[in-house]
C-alpha cells in the first residue's frame, strides 16, 4: 500500500493531547474553522487534507478507505504520536473509524459527524467519479454541494456557501474521483463492532446524503457510543450549527483535554 504525504498543520498548545480533524469528501481543512477557536483552547489540533485536496498529492485512483487511513497513520508515525483522538465528517469519519479499528491502542476518543457504516450498493459515487475524471469537478459541483447546507442557511449565509463551492471546484479531479471510489465501497459494519474507544456519532437532522438513520445505526454497532441529532443542519452540521456541534465535541473530548499539564 503506497502512502501519500498529506498536507497538514498543527494548532493549539504544544503540550496538549492531540485531536486529528479529518474533512469530508470535496472539502479541505478549512471546513473545521468553526471548531478551531474552541478546540485549540485545550487541545493540540492536527488538521489534514485528503489525497487531491488542498496541496496533498493525488496519485492515480481508485483509492480505498484503508489506503486513506494508511496515509493518516503514516503521518502519526512521522510525529511519533502514540495516542490521539479523531473527529471526522463524512468520508473523514469513515477514515477515522477505520483508523481507530486498525490502531485501537492509539485512539483515545472518536467523534463521527454526518457519516454511515455502509453505503448500499449503488452506482452513484462511481458515476460521479467517472464524470469528474472526464469533465472536471465543476461538472458535479451543484449536485454534490447542495446536500452540504439547508436552503435556509444558503439564503442567510450565501458567502459561506459560495466559499465552500469555490474550494470544492479547486479539488483535483483525480483526487476527488479516487475518493469517490473509496466511499462507494464502504462497509464498516463488521469493523465498527471492534472499535471500543468512546464515541459520539452526530447527524444533521436535514442531511439528505447521510440522514440521521445512518448515524443511529452506526452508533448501534459501536460498543461504546452515543448518538446525537443536530437540528437545523444538513451534511456539514459542524459548519451550519457550529454552536451545537462544538458543545457536543467539547463535552465528549473533555476527558482527554484535562490530562495535559
Amino acid at each position: 500500500m503506497a502512502v501519500v504525504p498529506l498536507q497538514h498543520r498543527f494548532d493549539g498548545p504544544r503540550t496538549a493531547p492531540v485531536v486529528v480533524l479529518v474533512p469530508t469528501l470535496g472539502a479541505k481543512w478549512s471546513v473545521w474553522e468553526p471548531q478551531m477557536p474552541e478546540l485549540t483552547r485545550r487541545l493540540r489540533v492536527l488538521r489534514v487534507n485528503h489525497r487531491g485536496h488542498g496541496s496533498s498529492p493525488a496519485p492515480p485512483g481508485p483509492y480505498s478507505v484503508p489506503e486513506l487511513g494508511g496515509d493518516l497513520l503514516a503521518l502519526l508515525d512521522r510525529y511519533e504520536l502514540e495516542q490521539v483522538s479523531f473527529i471526522g465528517v463524512g468520508l473523514g469519519a469513515m477514515v477515522a473509524l477505520w483508523t481507530a479499528a486498525a490502531a485501537p491502542s492509539r485512539t483515545t476518543r472518536l467523534a463521527l459527524v454526518s457519516t454511515t457504516a455502509w453505503t448500499p450498493p449503488s452506482p452513484r459515487w462511481q458515476n460521479i467519479g467517472e464524470r469528474v475524471r472526464r469533465f472536471g469537478v465543476a461538472s458535479v459541483s451543484d449536485e454534490v454541494t447542495r446536500s452540504w447546507f439547508t436552503p435556509g442557511f444558503c439564503e442567510r449565509r450565501p458567502d459561506i456557501a459560495e466559499r465552500f463551492l469555490e474550494e470544492f471546484e479547486k479539488t483535483s479531479p483525480e483526487g476527488y474521483a479516487g475518493c469517490c471510489d473509496a466511499v462507494a465501497n464502504v462497509d464498516h459494519r463488521p469493523l465498527a463492532r471492534r472499535v471500543h474507544a468512546p464515541t459520539v456519532v452526530i447527524s444533521g437532522a436535514h442531511d439528505p446524503q447521510t440522514p440521521p438513520g445512518h448515524g443511529r445505526r452506526l452508533a448501534g454497532l459501536l460498543p461504546n457510543a452515543r448518538f446525537e441529532v443536530v437540528g437545523g443542519a444538513a451534511h456539514l452540521a459542524n459548519v451550519e450549527r457550529a454552536d451545537l456541534v462544538n458543545d457536543l465535541l467539547l463535552r465528549h473530548l473533555a476527558p482527554a483535554a484535562v490530562r495535559w499539564p
